[in-house]
């Protein structure tokens, strides 16, 4: 069973995440990290993390010899740590540090909660901490994955996986999705967006959707589905379904539904549902709390309290009541 370890520990201090950086591993995945998590958030009202590179060895070779990491903690970082990330490995069929993965056991023992990104996750298996688990880890390497951790339930085409305490990106830039996807349990929706935009990465994606999409890039810009989406947005607490939004696109349904795989990686309706949700969150969220939910449910589209109860809980693991109390403002 998980648990859900999304919250600060008892008293004021921050929540501690720890990246624990093992030879090879990629300067991109440690700067996702360090901007989501280590950068000073003056635009925040509230405590943000202690953060706080770390290695079980002095000096670091990265990926492909570009530098060597110097200067981090050491592995004490990792013991004290809240949250534990776990970077990619360039040659995942190479043996971790048999340290590195003593760290992993021991923050696993003591309840952290632990996240990879990209081939990370061949770390968490190797470690024994995955077994049992959904997770999932880049496309390229699935197979062979599934191959040497058949414990592992693992879904090789989503971006990442949320599975309580333990937590696996697909790929690099899967690494922003879900280290979002972290601050807005941590946070909530709003103080998410706050970063997102703070990123310039508003759209970031729900964990769900696919690693791959056909053309992420649309070869003629005005067949987007940019315009569709944006119109979508402005009418969340009105009855909408797929076949509204093909027709605001001059398109069949089924020819939306695969513009959407292409482009978004996901469905139409999956979208909307998210959408949806995001926004109940936010209105929960607001300071004034004075918005029953029956109302929430309507004004996001969901319809019926009963019907955000199931959502919400379905994406956040939390009743609407419940995720008020823990992000309300004011």
């Amino acid at each position: 069973m998980s648990r859900d370890s999304s919250q600060h520990p008892p008293g004021d201090r921050p929540h501690r995440v720890a990246v624990l950086v093992d030879q090879g591993s990629n300067p991109f995945e440690l700067g996702v990290a360090t901007e989501l998590f280590g950068l000073r958030r003056p635009e925040i009202d509230r405590p943000w993390y202690d953060f706080a590179l770390c290695a079980v060895r002095p000096d670091v070779r990265m990926h492909a010899g570009f530098f060597t990491l110097s200067g981090v903690a050491g592995p004490e970082a990792a013991d004290a740590a809240d949250t534990l990330i776990v970077p990619n490995r360039p040659d995942p069929l190479e043996p971790p540090d048999p340290a590195v993965l003593a760290a992993v056991r021991r923050a696993a023992g003591r309840g952290a909660r632990l996240v990879s990104f990209c081939t990370g996750a061949f770390t968490l298996a190797a470690a024994g901490v995955l077994d049992g688990r959904r997770a999932t880890t880049h496309w390229r390497w699935a197979g062979e994955f599934a191959a040497r951790h058949p414990a592992v339930r693992l879904a090789p085409d989503v971006l990442f996986v949320d599975d309580g305490d333990v937590l696996t990106a697909a790929g690099s830039a899967a690494a922003l999705d879900l280290g979002l996807h972290l601050i807005g349990r941590d946070h909530g929706a709003e103080v998410a967006n706050t970063v997102s935009r703070r990123l310039v990465f508003a759209a970031h994606r729900d964990g769900g959707q696919q690693q791959f999409v056909e053309r992420p890039v649309p070869a003629v810009p005005d067949a987007s589905l940019a315009p569709v989406l944006a119109w979508a947005q402005q009418r969340l607490d009105r009855p909408l379904a797929v076949a509204d939004l093909a027709a605001r696109a001059a398109v069949s349904p089924a020819t939306l539904h695969r513009r959407f795989r292409a482009e978004l990686g996901t469905t139409p309706l999956a979208w909307l549902t998210a959408e949806r949700v995001a926004l109940a969150r936010r209105l929960l969220e607001r300071p004034d709390g004075g918005m029953g939910l029956e109302a929430v449910a309507r004004a996001s589209g969901l319809g019926t309290a009963s019907s955000l109860r199931v959502q919400l809980r379905r994406r956040t693991g939390l009743a609407p009541v419940e995720y008020r109390r823990r992000f309300g403002r004011g």
